[in-house]
């Protein structure tokens, strides 16, 4: 399955041009290595109706499957993004945000702190990922077996095939 993907790097600083995107990048270039299009690219500032206004406009898209965001998800004052993503989810899926923090603690202590999830809007999935380059590829690489899936289900796609057990 072709996966049409958004990739919004969520920094103040990156956009207002100020820092240079390297987890936006990272991303489209794990996307691409994934067989997936980035059909959209974008900069948003730290701003929960910013954020939700943009992700909004995708998730309404047709051709957008899925959303990664990077950035705002820690736990400073300006990390606002589950909160905005939650605000215009249908849905939240704790179990991607569970493994992601369980595979990332193979690589950091730092991990558990992060609130990197998904949601669903409509029949998009939306991932909020860390702001860090390797964080935010770690993320996805954590949740990428399930992606398809999880897809294939938002677009009524419900029959369940049984993959042969190893």
């Amino acid at each position: 399955m072709i996966v049409g993907c958004a990739v919004v790097t969520i920094s103040d600083s990156a956009a207002a041009g100020t820092r240079e995107d390297h987890s936006g990048p990272a991303l489209e270039a794990r996307i691409s290595a994934l067989g997936w299009t980035v059909a959209e690219r974008s900069l948003v500032p730290d701003n929960a109706e910013a954020i939700s206004k943009a992700l909004s406009a995708l998730a309404d898209f047709d051709a957008v499957d899925l959303i990664l965001t990077t950035g705002g998800t820690g736990v400073s004052p300006r990390d606002v993004t589950p909160e905005a993503v939650s605000s215009i989810a249908d849905k939240e899926i704790p179990g991607f945000g569970e493994l992601m923090r369980m595979e990332g603690r193979k690589s950091t202590v730092y991990a558990p702190i992060s609130r990197g999830g998904a949601y669903t809007r409509g029949t998009t999935l939306i991932l909020t990922l860390p702001g860090s380059p390797r964080g935010a590829v770690d993320s996805l690489n954590a949740v990428a077996p399930l992606i398809t899936h999880v897809i294939d289900l938002l677009h009524g796609r419900t029959e369940h095939v049984q993959k042969p057990s190893h």
